[in-house]
């Protein structure tokens, strides 16, 4: 089986220094740039095993969120289960393949997700950086939209998707470390 999730990027895009005031949101710090817009579109609240982590810098959407997490959920949070998923990362995209999902196929692309994650505070900005594969987290925070300039960038509010708009993009408050787990 394999499953892409992901954003589109524009790599024309790759402009601005990550040290200019349009990446304080990235550092967790309050939006000065008046163009710069964070609207909540629901609480999250949730347990994820950390299949891969990427930081970026230069797209537009670095800006506001400096790294994504592959993660899964539920069932495949299991370590015998999530160390069966591997996990290609790129340009706000996510690729995963399982040779032999335990579940229906349609129902495994539901506990497989890409998430976009926009810190809070600095003490978060820091701390999301820290997650390694096999983690077992639970992060808290809000779904979120964000718009910039022309750029409309909005969270999935369901589990159901894939491919393109369906990552969940979250502004995290607290993220826990429940479990390391080499997987």
């Amino acid at each position: 089986m394999v499953s892409q999730f992901g954003f589109a990027v524009d790599p024309r895009h790759d402009q601005g220094k990550a040290d200019s005031v349009e990446y304080n949101i990235a550092k967790g710090l309050a939006p000065v740039v008046q163009s710069q817009n964070i609207s909540v579109l629901d609480h999250f609240d949730g347990e994820f095993r950390i299949l891969g982590s990427k930081e970026y810098h230069h797209d537009e959407q670095a800006k506001f969120s400096p790294i994504d997490y592959a993660v899964t959920r539920g069932l495949f949070t299991e370590p015998e289960i999530a160390r069966q998923i591997s996990i290609n990362q790129y340009d706000r995209f996510l690729n995963w393949k399982m040779a032999h999902p335990p579940i229906d196929p349609r129902l495994a692309t539901q506990l497989v997700s890409n998430m976009h994650i926009i810190p809070a505070n600095p003490k978060i900005a820091q701390e999301i950086k820290k997650v390694k594969r096999g983690d077992l987290v639970r992060i808290q925070g809000e779904m979120v939209q964000v718009n910039d300039r022309d750029l409309v960038w909005t969270s999935a509010l369901d589990w159901n998707g894939v491919g393109d708009g369906a990552c969940k993009l979250i502004r995290v408050d607290s993220i826990q470390w429940l479990e390391r787990e080499n997987i």
